[in-house]
């Protein structure tokens, strides 16, 4: 008798089943024993927990919040950054909680709990000044493209945020490799998730997206860091195209200090080329001018119009030439 051929597996339907579809097989044991994963703080852990249950009650969240002055600071300081227009400020953590609604408050907490856990990390290769100051252009630049395209833009902004957030932790860990790559980068494939793949069997973002999957991070926010390196075709892709993931693939296109893709600006070119709607130089101007307002007149040395001079001045770009400004990474 022949052997029957299995059916074909039916594509997924669902943004979960496409994130368990591209984790299948991947556990963080796969990582190497030295690498000292970050862990979140134990106040945006509890709060995750609780607001996943159907009878989530705001008043015992909100206590669960100001046990972690950090994070009840923050809170206070982005409610009343965004809500400035009102006659009395944010006061309290129930108050702040009420007026961004349970989901976008546990985004925020999330995206400022990360931060916080990487950001007490140092990292031999990357300048974590230089690195956060481009997460947050990314971040600005994703919500911008979200609204065009109409999704959630603070899921998009939350998502760019973090899509890059276990760098500063695997650079620093596994630095030789990652000191090789810089140093031969033009050199190596155009993309730095096809040379993780190559050096150690998983990437940044496979990894990341594992390890927000422990922390109970929302499937929107999981997907952005799972597949941020999809480029353009995300725009195809019949689940992540009407996901955050969409607007966080096309930040990820944008120069970073790593020159992850060599090819983003290129990516950058066509899509302005073939969407009549997306205008990359006013998009440019528009973070910078929103980055500008949320630094308080702090300075910025590499706003994003600079970083993306080469297709804005209509260059021809050469793969092998750095696009990252100098003084931005660390090699010592």
């Amino acid at each position: 008798m022949f052997a029957t051929a299995p059916a074909p597996e039916a594509p997924p339907k669902t943004l979960a089943e496409l994130i368990e579809r591209s984790t299948v097989g991947f556990a963080n044991v796969a990582l190497p024993p030295s690498l000292k994963l970050p862990a979140l703080p134990v106040a945006v852990t509890r709060f995750t927990e609780q607001a996943g249950k159907p009878d989530a009650n705001i008043k015992k969240l909100a206590a669960i919040v100001e046990t972690d002055s950090g994070l009840t600071v923050e809170l206070l300081r982005h409610l009343n950054a965004a809500f400035h227009g009102m006659r009395h400020k944010v006061q309290s953590v129930h108050q702040a909680i009420t007026l961004l609604g349970l989901r976008q408050a546990k985004t925020f907490l999330v995206t400022t709990g990360v931060q916080a856990a990487v950001r007490g990390k140092k990292s031999k290769l990357i300048n974590q000044g230089c690195f956060w100051n481009a997460s947050l252009q990314k971040a600005l630049f994703a919500r911008e493209v979200a609204k065009m395209l109409g999704l959630d833009a603070e899921s998009a902004f939350a998502g760019a945020m973090l899509q890059d957030y276990l760098l500063p932790v695997v650079t620093n860990d596994l630095y030789d490799t990652y000191l090789d790559f810089t140093a031969r980068r033009s050199d190596l494939p155009a993309k730095m998730v096809q040379f993780e793949h190559d050096a150690f069997g998983w990437d940044h973002a496979l990894a990341g997206a594992s390890l927000a999957r422990r922390w109970h991070l929302p499937d929107e926010l999981v997907a952005s860091i799972l597949f941020h390196h999809r480029g353009v075709e995300v725009l195809t892709d019949p689940i992540l195209k009407d996901s955050p993931a969409a607007a966080v693939a096309l930040s990820a296109l944008l120069p970073d200090q790593l020159r992850q893709d060599f090819r983003g600006l290129e990516q950058l070119a066509f899509l302005e080329s073939n969407w009549p709607g997306f205008d990359l130089r006013v998009l440019c101007e528009t973070v910078d001018a929103e980055h500008a307002e949320l630094a308080s007149g702090v300075r910025n040395d590499f706003p994003l119009t600079r970083r993306c001079k080469p297709v804005l001045e209509g260059q021809v770009l050469d793969p092998s030439a750095s696009i990252c400004d100098e003084g931005m990474l660390r090699t010592a």
